[in-house]
């Protein structure tokens, strides 16, 4: 019998790497992750290693962009302007707020730190949350998958390292294996409404788990993710 974990508890996308997610009852899991998820990024022109992307940690004010869907042709800029995604104003304004020039790029297989999935309980979030000493957005862990556990431990999917997950009770149940636990940067300091740092954040989760809090996954089957579906080990 599969071992019962939880539940989902929240569901998350991001359209465009580091820019605002949107939170979504439903989501196509596919073998690139989410659909929609971090299919857009913007690269740094004058970077020429592995990972030219420009995020959050480079320049905060990119979490108070807001695409205005899972395939997004506006962004809402902090100002409340709607630019085109691929028009030059959205991409001048952004490049002049980086002080280097930027491309757009689109990636179908998604442009993923370490990997397509990234998971996070709430036991972990709330662990960290009162170390911290103040309320805390999941938003600000960039999260696709938030988990209701029902175990109250924090940190216990690192347990799960190695191990398969299936979402819900089907036969052929959407399923990851996860590959590692996710070692934090400073983006969990970054306030997803203000883009404020707080850097007793990413403190608070050296001094808990060593600076891991979630896990990174791999896709092993497709399917429809819904908020309220059981976890269990395969």
């Amino acid at each position: 019998m599969p071992i019962v974990l939880g539940k989902i508890h929240a569901l998350f996308r991001y359209p465009v790497k580091s820019m605002a997610g949107e939170e979504t009852d439903t989501a196509a899991l596919g073998w690139h992750g989410i659909d929609g998820d971090r299919r857009f990024a913007f690269r740094r022109m004058n970077d020429q290693s592995d990972f030219p992307w420009l995020s959050a940690s480079r320049l905060p004010e990119l979490l108070l962009y807001k695409p205005m869907n899972t395939s997004p042709v506006y962004v809402r800029t902090p100002d409340g302007r709607e630019l085109e995604l691929r028009g030059e104003e959205l991409r001048d304004e952004i490049s002049r707020r980086y002080g280097s020039e930027l491309q757009l790029m689109q990636l179908k297989q998604g442009i993923f730190d370490e990997a397509s999935i990234s998971v996070i309980s709430l036991a972990t979030i709330r662990r960290i949350e009162k170390e911290a000493g103040r309320p805390l957005e999941i938003q600000r862990f960039r999260p696709n998958i938030v988990i209701e556990t029902l175990s109250d431990e924090p940190f216990i999917e690192d347990q799960w390292v190695g191990q398969g997950l299936v979402f819900g009770k089907e036969t052929d149940a959407p399923a990851v294996n996860v590959m590692m636990r996710d070692k934090r940067c400073v983006m969990i300091n970054l306030d997803p409404v203000t883009a404020q740092s707080d850097p007793h954040v990413m403190q608070s989760t050296i001094r808990l788990n060593q600076n891991n809090a979630g896990i990174y996954c791999n896709v092993t089957n497709t399917g429809i993710l819904a908020v309220g579906q059981t976890l269990s080990l395969a």
